[in-house]
């Protein structure tokens, strides 16, 4: 197995292809991100029509809330589930706007320094190093996460390519302990390591998840700066070579899925892009883990269109789903990106498999909204624990003649 990732302090161009192993250091949320959430709130609503949907962006851009869910406010239609996170500054006015205009809508948390405060207590009260010398069920800081190592056809694995989404950084962890601690108890796992190799990327977008850390936790892009713009980050799963920059992808610097000045100009995704290219003829799949929304997707995700090998894809997705429901009844939707999610251009999920990877697939881990991004350390286990039944699936999949 190699796991893949950088050092802070190296060019994100530069990618050791095995983890080192680093001193397990206490997290870093002493300073709560300098009490910068304090009063602000997460609320959701669903217009119902086509004209309260404009009215909920107008108002949007105007307060410029951050949007949890979908990924731009661009998406906003009719029945579409909005998730946005608005300062106390203006939660007064969204408030007021919603109520005046009788949309509905619901407060998913109404004080978000509190909630994360919280969590951080209950991080505090958890020790962080396990019996064995790691905890895998609390999330980690950039230095915390180590890099492990060891060395067929090939798995691709990455995680945390949007800074914001801690469940997936923890999952690659967990995978990685399990395939150490169960291959010779599991006859699946041992099947799986003896006839694959496993390329895993803990963190992507390392610096972008450092910065969750340190300065703003909903964080999502990379830390790339501008030449023309003070905004910094480009969304770094929009800056993939495959009809970069079309449908579902913003040219403007400001915005979360700002699309870069070129395709990989983001120097994690150029180096990425490079591994996959150079290996492409044994690499298998490519699975990426995000969150949330609790979702199996598959190609195409910039066009509405059937993806050749459709059959076998499908049926790999759907014996994930169940495999992942068995364990705790937790539900997942899959099929196309484009049809069950939203249309987005130059994404890795698509690059991927218009490079000759066949079997692509990209994950949206829970929940549905309850908690979104500020999913529980307690959940980390039966989150990681179900994923890896759907993760097993998908690769013993592979091992079938199915192309």
């Amino acid at each position: 197995m190699k796991c893949l990732g950088k050092r802070r302090g190296q060019t994100a161009a530069f990618l050791p292809l095995c983890w080192l192993f680093l001193k397990i250091l206490q997290p870093g949320h002493s300073h709560l991100y300098n009490n910068r959430y304090a009063g602000d709130k997460v609320i959701r609503f669903i217009p119902k029509t086509e004209e309260e949907a404009y009215a909920l962006k107008k108002i949007s851009h105007q307060l410029k809330v951050d949007v949890w869910q979908p990924s731009s406010i661009s998406y906003v239609s009719e029945g579409t589930v909005t998730d946005v996170h608005i300062p106390q500054s203006g939660s007064r006015a969204l408030l007021a706007f919603l109520q005046e205009a009788s949309i509905q809508y619901k407060v998913l948390i109404e004080d978000l320094q509190k909630t994360l405060e919280k969590g951080s207590h209950s991080q505090t009260q958890r020790n962080r190093r396990s019996l064995s010398g790691y905890n895998y069920e609390v999330y980690h800081s950039l230095e915390e996460l180590g890099r492990r190592s060891r060395l067929k056809r090939a798995v691709w694995i990455d995680c945390g390519i949007h800074a914001r989404e801690w469940i997936g950084p923890a999952f690659c962890q967990w995978f990685v302990k399990e395939a150490l601690l169960t291959y010779k108890s599991d006859p699946a796992m041992r099947k799986m390591l003896n006839h694959l190799y496993f390329y895993i990327m803990p963190v992507f977008n390392v610096d972008g998840y450092h910065f969750s850390w340190t300065n703003d936790r909903f964080w999502r892009k990379t830390r790339s700066r501008n030449s023309r713009f003070r905004c910094r980050g480009v969304d770094a799963n929009r800056n993939w070579k495959v009809k970069w920059c079309d449908e579902g992808a913003s040219m403007h610097p400001c915005d979360d899925t700002y699309c870069g000045p070129f395709p990989e100009s983001e120097p994690e995704v150029k180096a990425v892009a490079n591994f996959l290219r150079k290996h492409r003829k044994h690499i298998r799949a490519y699975l990426s883990f995000h969150a949330y929304a609790q979702m199996l997707l598959y190609p195409y995700s910039y066009k509405y269109a059937t993806i050749p090998n459709f059959s076998c894809v499908e049926s790999a997705a759907y014996k994930a789903v169940n495999a992942l429901q068995s364990v705790y009844g937790v539900q997942y939707r899959y099929g196309p990106a484009s049809t069950t999610l939203y249309v987005s251009s130059g994404s890795s999920m698509d690059w991927a498999y218009k490079n000759g990877i066949p079997y692509a697939f990209a994950f949206e881990l829970r929940d549905t909204g309850y908690f979104g991004f500020l999913l529980p350390e307690m959940l980390i286990k039966p989150t990681c624990t179900e994923t890896m039944l759907a993760v097993k699936n998908i690769t013993m999949h592979l091992l079938k003649k199915c192309p």
